[in-house]
């Protein structure tokens, strides 16, 4: 059977009514107000983590001049994907020369459209295999880059977190490489292809190449800046029953009884409400002085 939360009785089936035949203490509502209180604390702990995330994702895009250019230093490799990258040309004899310009619109097509089985099958010829493995290595490695721009400029939104400062160099050094890998593999490619196919097939890179390896140093060099200047979150004081919610935690960790940490609350909102009070009787004064001169 039940036992009496306050004095440990033993209830029988017959004490039926709501209190306690022994202490008399109410049995539906003994400990509600400290549940509920606990319910509180525990909603307003919950909001200062929240806030806490709340000021670091602000800070990730608005906390200083620098973060503000690091968005738009996020964006501009996308908008350099969109010049021209490279181009190759055909020509030949009875063959009108045709020079196709490739930039992030183009690769698009192109993957969307590339059939893997001619082109593996092209990287296994003897004649022009190699040339076709440097196109594919350069054609992944550029895809690869592009990948880690993007999941860079998504990431944004926990620059400030535990790992946040870190994660975006290595994302950008991973884009970085990445571009390098496919630059490389392209030039092998059209050295390549021109060796097997002489003035028949030429590739050359375009002006893009160097707007994105600019815009991704630029965006390399300003994370480095960011991370080299240190925590700049500005964390809004949150507060449990009174207490700051760092002074909150660490009394649960010290393992102080709830009871006590009531007590500190309360103590809390009074000095609180005090002051208030104090501040609102000086605002009072304030204006009745300066209404008497006039």
């Amino acid at each position: 059977m039940a036992s009496c939360p306050k004095c440990g009785h033993k209830l029988t089936f017959f004490d039926w009514r709501p209190n306690c035949p022994k202490c008399g203490v109410n049995l539906v509502y003994y400990g509600l107000d400290e549940k509920l209180m606990n319910e509180a604390d525990s909603a307003e702990l919950e909001h200062a983590h929240l806030q806490k995330r709340i000021d670091r994702l602000k800070a990730s895009f608005v906390g200083s001049p620098l973060t503000i250019a690091r968005i738009f230093l996020s964006l501009l490799p996308i908008g350099a994907l969109m010049l021209p990258l490279a181009s190759i040309s055909f020509s030949g004899p009875m063959i009108e020369q045709t020079t196709k310009s490739i930039n992030a619109i183009e690769i698009y097509n192109l993957v969307s459209s590339l059939d893997f089985g001619a082109l593996f099958t092209m990287m296994g010829s003897k004649l022009v295999g190699s040339a076709f493995t440097s196109y594919f290595i350069s054609l992944v490695a550029i895809l690869l880059s592009v990948v880690f721009i993007l999941v860079s400029l998504f990431a944004l939104v926990a620059a400030c977190g535990p790992h946040g400062k870190g994660r975006n160099i290595i994302n950008n050094c991973i884009s970085i490489a990445a571009a390098v890998i496919s630059v490389i593999f392209f030039n092998r490619f059209a050295s390549q292809i021109n060796g097997v196919f002489p003035e028949f097939i030429s590739g050359k890179l375009g002006i893009g190449v160097i707007v994105y390896f600019v815009a991704l140093a630029l965006l390399l060099v300003i994370n480095i800046i960011i991370a080299k200047k240190g925590d700049y979150v500005k964390y809004k004081q949150c507060f449990v029953g009174g207490i700051p919610a760092e002074e909150y935690e660490k009394l649960l960790a010290d393992g102080v009884e709830t009871d006590k940490i009531h007590e500190m609350m309360y103590e809390a909102l009074d000095k609180k409400k005090a002051e208030k009070l104090e501040a609102e009787r000086k605002k009072f004064e304030e204006k009745e002085a300066s209404e008497e001169k006039k």
